[in-house]
């Protein structure tokens, strides 16, 4: 009578299984590996960033990410005290029914290795932050090539971010389309780690148009989806300028970024893959997708 239950039990969950939108075991397996002693703490520049790359490059070719100009890779410039630092953005496209689009993006750079600790390990692993963006936005890619969008969508995995955002600024100073093609920014930057259940995404208050795609989403959500964060005045508390949908905003392109508020393990050696809140983590994915879906069918 077990066997057959069991069975039974097998039937059902596994049409259920095969209909999930995210890839739970590929989605951990993205941040587990970003975050792996391996890449060094991906510190821009490093030996450690472009092992990065190589992953990251090969999950696009996996997925089906379509190359502008037949690369991946975008280097850019930016001066860091008297030394000259070459950073990677790494982007591409799966095309839409309308050549307006939608840029998805995450930092994929982190801290690098700090001063030899005698307590801890000395690898800035950066697992939540941003490890998990980017594991989000291959999930979103994953997606996506399997039921193809209305809005072209632009895949952007930042570089430069620890450094004040130099990747983003790179990328709308010379952007693979026109600016005035750019509808929106979908940016997400810290999504696996937060203790209370609460995903918050900013850019409703400068951008009000876009509340009702996240009310409707909160609405049938498991965690808390909280629009906040992006009062202007409000200094600090306002993320509008802290993450990579920044340059976008001051180019007057509408954002959604994605991100819980600081945690214990914020730009600490403790920022590591088995301090993430796994269970939180595939629910922030999910609704990060429902949203951008609401938001492509919408057009």
């Amino acid at each position: 009578m077990k066997l057959f239950c069991y069975s039974l039990c097998l039937l059902f969950a596994g049409p259920l299984l095969a209909q999930s939108p995210v890839d739970s075991s590929q989605l951990m397996k993205d941040v587990r590996t970003l975050s792996a002693d391996k890449f060094e703490g991906r510190k821009t520049g490093t030996r450690g960033s472009r092992l990065a790359q190589f992953y990251i490059i090969d999950r696009f070719k996996q997925i089906g990410i379509t190359p502008y100009h037949n690369t991946y890779e975008y280097a850019f410039y930016f001066q860091q005290g008297d030394k000259k630092i070459m950073g990677t953005n790494l982007y591409g496209y799966i095309p839409g029914k309308n050549k307006e689009v939608i840029v998805i993006s995450a930092h994929y750079d982190h801290l690098g290795i700090g001063k030899p600790n005698a307590e801890k390990d000395s690898i800035y692993n950066g697992a939540d932050d941003n490890a998990s963006g980017v594991g989000t936005l291959l999930a979103l890619a994953a997606y996506f090539k399997k039921n193809p969008p209305q809005y072209t969508l632009v895949f952007v995995a930042f570089d430069g971010e620890e450094e004040g955002l130099q990747g983003a600024k790179a990328f709308i100073q010379q952007p693979p389309v026109p600016l005035n093609t750019i509808r929106l920014n979908i940016n997400m930057d810290m999504v696996a780690h937060n203790d209370k259940n609460e995903l918050y995404v900013a850019g409703t208050a400068p951008y009000p148009q876009l509340k009702k795609y996240i009310d409707a989403v909160a609405a049938q959500s498991s965690i808390k989806l909280l629009a906040g964060h992006d009062v202007s005045g409000s200094g600090s508390d306002n993320w509008t300028n802290q993450s990579d949908q920044g340059p976008f905003h001051a180019q007057k392109i509408p954002f959604l970024y994605f991100g819980v508020e600081d945690h214990p393990d914020y730009h600490q050696l403790t920022d590591e893959y088995d301090h993430i809140n796994h269970r939180f983590y595939y629910q922030a994915v999910k609704n990060i997708l429902e949203v951008t879906k609401q938001i492509d069918k919408d057009i």
